[in-house]
């Protein structure tokens, strides 16, 4: 039986691929170290998550490690050998504002954590697949140079622009722009990965994502915005939206739709591929039109303020092009749009939000 590794298995797409990859008849491993806590508080811990996988999955294998030490990653990818088929990368520092706080955190988890899990696979298992969680974030604030139009309740992109109709795609380039210290230790990841393909010969792929949510996610104010207005909404708790008249506007891919995507590139992998991948137009929101949605849903008022200070590097408008994906891999289509993200959230994250709050 063939083996899969999952970085960040108590996160949102780690605990998805855990779920699913196990359904498909793979050994999975998992490593994750709760740093989540240790970034946003106990109430974005991932051991509730880990405890959920080990119940449902009994062939489950967690392991505890940081990516950051490289001695126990080698040590790990030895153990398996070349029964690894895949390697899901979806452990991180995925906060803007907190990247800033650390930034040597922020950088040594990111970009030399993802250095050590390619450096491992290429010396012991350069036959799997490795698939990473980057993020729209490597291109920075340059989104914000596109002809943006303001209307009643988003910012939009101008009609007669080459974007309009599907989104961002990716020509766009990363330099020449302010990314946030979160987006370089990312784009350092995403272009390591990219070169360990070219270089070496490795089959990865970079999976560019736009907001990532399910009700699986340990929502925080400092990231997983959607998750985190619905809970605040259930709640109860304030919320603040940081800039931008709260018209900008954000895709949001559930973790299903992102996890069958990952699967298709395992599945048939290549040298070096780079994917935006998002929930496009098909799941889009502004900030306004999604506390609209989240108080609809729960039934009650979202307690919320605004802040003119929008987060810097932060994107005014982002709709990912997921084409490109589909064209390579025939048949992905995105099953949740964004009234279904939104009713995820709220019928299957409301009662441990409010388990939390208590």
């Amino acid at each position: 039986m063939s083996i899969a590794l999952v970085t960040g298995s108590g996160g949102l797409i780690g605990a998805e691929a855990v779920l699913f990859l196990a359904r498909q008849g793979l050994t999975v491993y998992g490593i994750d170290n709760d740093m989540r806590a240790y970034f946003f508080g106990d109430n974005a811990s991932t051991n509730w998550r880990i405890r959920d996988l080990e119940n449902r999955c009994p062939g489950y294998r967690h392991r505890s490690i940081d990516i950051r030490d490289g001695e126990a990653i080698d040590a790990l990818f030895q153990e398996i050998g070349s029964e690894l088929s895949c390697v899901i990368h979806a452990a991180a520092q995925p906060s803007h504002d907190w990247a800033a706080k650390e930034p040597v955190t922020d950088f040594s988890i990111n970009a030399l954590g993802t250095l050590n899990l390619l450096e491992a696979l290429r010396k012991h298992a350069p036959d799997a697949a490795f698939a990473f969680l980057s993020t729209n974030k490597v291109y920075g604030d340059r989104p914000n140079a596109l002809p943006l139009v303001e209307t009643e309740t988003r910012w939009e992109i101008d009609a007669s622009h080459a974007f309009h109709d599907r989104g961002i795609d990716e020509t766009m380039s990363i330099d020449g722009c302010m990314h946030s210290i979160f987006g370089v230790s990312k784009a350092s990841a995403d272009l390591m990965v990219q070169e360990y393909g070219r270089y070496f010969g490795l089959k990865t792929a970079c999976f560019r994502g736009g907001c990532l949510t399910g009700a699986g996610h340990s929502g925080a104010e400092l990231h997983g915005f959607l998750a985190y207005l619905m809970q605040c909404t259930v709640t109860g708790k304030p919320y603040t939206v940081f800039g931008y008249k709260a018209k900008q506007v954000r895709d949001n891919i559930h973790s299903s739709d992102l996890v069958q995507a990952l699967w298709r590139f395992v599945q048939a992998p290549t040298s070096a591929a780079v994917y935006n991948i998002g929930g496009g137009r098909f799941s889009s929101c502004s900030m306004l039109e999604a506390i609209d949605l989240c108080q609809k849903r729960a039934g009650r008022e979202l307690n919320w303020t605004y802040s003119d200070d929008n987060r810097a590097g932060d994107h005014i408008w982002w709709i990912s092009d997921i084409s490109k994906f589909q064209a390579d891999y025939p048949g992905f289509e995105l099953q949740y749009d964004i009234e279904a993200v939104i009713a995820d959230l709220h019928d299957n994250g409301a009662e441990r939000w409010e388990a939390l709050a208590s």
